[in-house]
C-alpha cells in the first residue's frame, strides 16, 4: 500500500492499526471520530480539502469522509488533531 510505504520513508510508526472491513465506521459513529479532530485533511484523487469540524457543515464533511458504502473512507490517519482521510501524495506531504 502506497500511504505504508510513505510513513515508513519518513520513519513515522503506526501506533494502530484497525481493520475497516472489521471495525467499519459509519454515520454517527464516523461523525464522533471526526467532531474531535481540529482540522480534516481530505484526499479525493488528486484534489484535496480541509475542513474545520466546528466551524463547516456536517453533511458536507461526511459527504467527503464516507465511501459509497456509507463507511469512513480508508486509509484514515489521526496525526495528533489532525484526520487525514483517504490517500495522495500531496496529502502525505504534511506529515
Amino acid at each position: 500500500m502506497k500511504a505504508q510505504a510513505v510513513l515508513k520513508e519518513k520513519n513515522l510508526s503506526i501506533a494502530q492499526v484497525s481493520d475497516a472491513r472489521k471495525e467499519a465506521l459509519a454515520g454517527d459513529d464516523a461523525w464522533m471520530l471526526l467532531a474531535k479532530a481540529k482540522e480534516i485533511h481530505v484526499a479525493r484523487g488528486k484534489k484535496q480539502r480541509i475542513f474545520d469540524p466546528q466551524a463547516d457543515d456536517k453533511d458536507e464533511i461526511l459527504a467527503q469522509t464516507l465511501g459509497r458504502s456509507g463507511t469512513l473512507r480508508a486509509p484514515t490517519l489521526r496525526i495528533g488533531d489532525r484526520l487525514l482521510v483517504g490517500f495522495n501524495e500531496a496529502l502525505y506531504a504534511l506529515l
